[in-house]
C-alpha cells in the first residue's frame, strides 16, 4: 500500500468540517466509491446536485491540485484494492539478507500503529454503544479469511454480553440467521480486499429489515461500506504477498478494551458463571 492516505478515509474525515454542498459530493462519492470520482466533474456535480466549482473546492480541500491528480489517486487506489496474492507476490519477496522477521516487524508495526492512529474515536464509541446494549441482539459474520476474526469478536461478547452469535459459511445458516432480524438486531460484518460477495449481500439483506451494521473493513472499503452504519477501516499490510489481518485483530482488540471499559463491573458476574461452567462441562 502506497504511503498516501486513501482517498475515501480523506473524505470521512472532512465530512465534518465541510460546507452542505460539499458534504453532499462526500456522500455522492463513498456512496459509490471509487467509481464515482472517475466521472468528469461535471457529472459527479449534477449526481450530488451541486455547481462543479463546490466539487472542485471540496477536492482541493482534500489535499489536490485539480481534479485529474483526485482522479489518478483514485485510479491508484483501484488497482491497490483489485490485486491479488499473485499480483502482491513480486512486491513482497524477500531480498538477500532480508529475513521475514524483520520484515514481520516493520510491516506489523506500522499497521498497527497506523490503523490504531487514524481509527474515528466517534465511530468506535459508536460500534461500543451498540455492542454493549444488551437487548441488542448481536450477529458477526466474515469470510473465508475474515471469519476467523467473526469469530474471535463473538467469542468475547458471549462473555461479556447475552444474545451473541456468529454465523458461519454456508447459505442455510446464513438464510436462518437473516429470518428474524429487525431493528433491534446488530450485525458486525468483516470484509476485505478479494471482497466476498456473500458477505456483502448477507450485509445488504441484514440492512433492508433494518438492523445497525457495523463494518470492519481495509483503507479501500468493501462496497457493504455505503450501507453500514459504522465502518472501521485497518491496514492490511503484510511482509507476505497475503493482506494481513494482525492490525484488523488489533482493531478488534481495542473496540473490546474499548467495550469493557463501559460496561465496567456489569461482567463480573456474567464471567464468573461462565468460568463454573466451563469447569462443569469439562468434568
Amino acid at each position: 500500500m502506497s504511503g498516501r492516505t486513501p482517498v475515501v478515509e480523506l473524505l470521512r474525515q472532512q465530512q465534518g468540517t465541510a460546507t452542505a454542498g460539499e458534504r453532499k459530493v462526500c456522500r455522492s462519492l463513498l456512496a459509490d466509491y471509487p467509481l464515482a470520482g472517475l466521472e468528469p466533474v461535471a457529472r459527479l456535480a449534477a449526481r450530488a446536485g451541486v455547481s462543479a466549482p463546490t466539487v472542485l473546492r471540496l477536492v482541493g480541500k482534500l489535499g489536490f491540485v485539480g481534479y485529474p491528480e483526485f482522479q489518478q489517486a483514485l485510479k491508484d487506489e483501484l488497482g491497490e484494492r483489485l490485486s491479488s496474492p499473485l499480483d502482491m507476490y513480486a512486491k513482497t519477496a524477500g531480498r538477500v539478507g532480508d529475513h521475514a522477521l524483520d520484515r514481520s516487524v516493520e510491516a506489523f508495526t506500522q499497521g498497527i500503529r497506523s490503523s490504531l492512529g487514524a481509527a474515528p474515536a466517534a465511530e468506535v464509541d459508536a460500534a461500543v454503544a451498540l455492542l454493549a446494549d444488551a437487548r441488542r441482539p448481536v450477529t458477526t459474520i466474515g469470510g473465508r479469511f475474515s471469519g476467523i476474526l467473526a469469530q474471535y469478536l463473538a467469542g468475547h461478547l458471549r462473555e461479556l454480553r447475552p444474545r451473541t452469535s456468529h454465523v458461519p459459511d454456508g447459505g442455510g445458516d446464513r438464510a436462518a440467521a437473516l429470518l428474524d432480524m429487525g431493528r433491534r438486531d446488530v450485525v458486525v460484518a468483516f470484509d476485505y480486499r478479494r471482497y466476498e460477495k456473500a458477505t456483502i449481500r448477507f450485509g445488504d439483506l441484514a440492512k433492508e429489515q433494518g438492523v445497525a451494521l457495523i463494518l470492519f473493513t481495509d483503507p479501500w472499503l468493501s462496497p457493504l461500506a455505503s450501507s453500514a452504519d459504522i465502518v472501521l477501516p485497518a491496514s492490511v499490510q503484510a511482509p507476505s504477498p497475503f493482506d494481513s489481518l494482525v492490525p484488523a485483530l488489533a482493531l478488534v482488540e481495542a473496540v473490546v478494551a474499548a467495550l469493557v471499559d463501559e460496561l465496567g463491573d456489569e461482567p463480573r458476574k456474567r464471567l464468573a458463571r461462565y468460568d463454573d461452567l466451563a469447569e462443569d462441562v469439562a468434568e
